[in-house]
């Protein structure tokens, strides 16, 4: 008897992994941003993003990491995604536990969500500096450059 095919209905999809970091010498000061997207189940990297964004504040630069690494998703037609983030305060402010209070952050918020809201289904947690060291390594180098 022939193997039945996968069920649509219920498909098994494992989400691509986005690690996103902002970077601030100076708060305000001069800002970078950095990115890294992987494959659902590991692998070398599908997309980096490392770019100077002039002057902001730290959390300026973290949400502007986020937004660029969630465009650089949606524009390789990801639909599933888990967003791994080192900034507690923007992981909070996303999951609606904190207020956005800051004048500064508040478009920036609304931009997140707004991109969150553009994928079939989509996670953000709140991982340990160590665990981002890519995007930090990538939002330095743009800061150094």
């Amino acid at each position: 008897m022939p193997a039945l095919p996968p069920d649509p209905r219920s498909p098994v999809t494992a989400p691509h992994v986005l690690y996103a970091d902002g970077a601030s010498r100076g708060n305000p000061g001069p800002a970078a941003i950095g990115a890294v997207l992987y494959p659902p189940h590991g692998g070398d990297p599908v997309a980096e993003v490392s770019e100077a964004i002039g002057e902001a504040t730290n959390n300026q630069a973290e949400y502007r990491a986020v937004v660029a690494g969630l465009e650089a998703a949606l524009r390789l037609g990801v639909t599933d995604l888990l967003v791994r983030l080192d900034s507690q305060l923007l992981v909070r402010q996303v999951l609606g536990d904190y207020r956005v209070r800051n004048p500064g952050l508040k478009p920036l918020h609304r931009r997140v969500v707004s991109l969150l809201a553009r994928f079939r289904s989509a996670a953000i947690e709140h991982v340990p500096r160590e665990r981002n060291t890519a995007a930090d390594a990538l939002a330095n180098a743009a800061l150094d450059r």
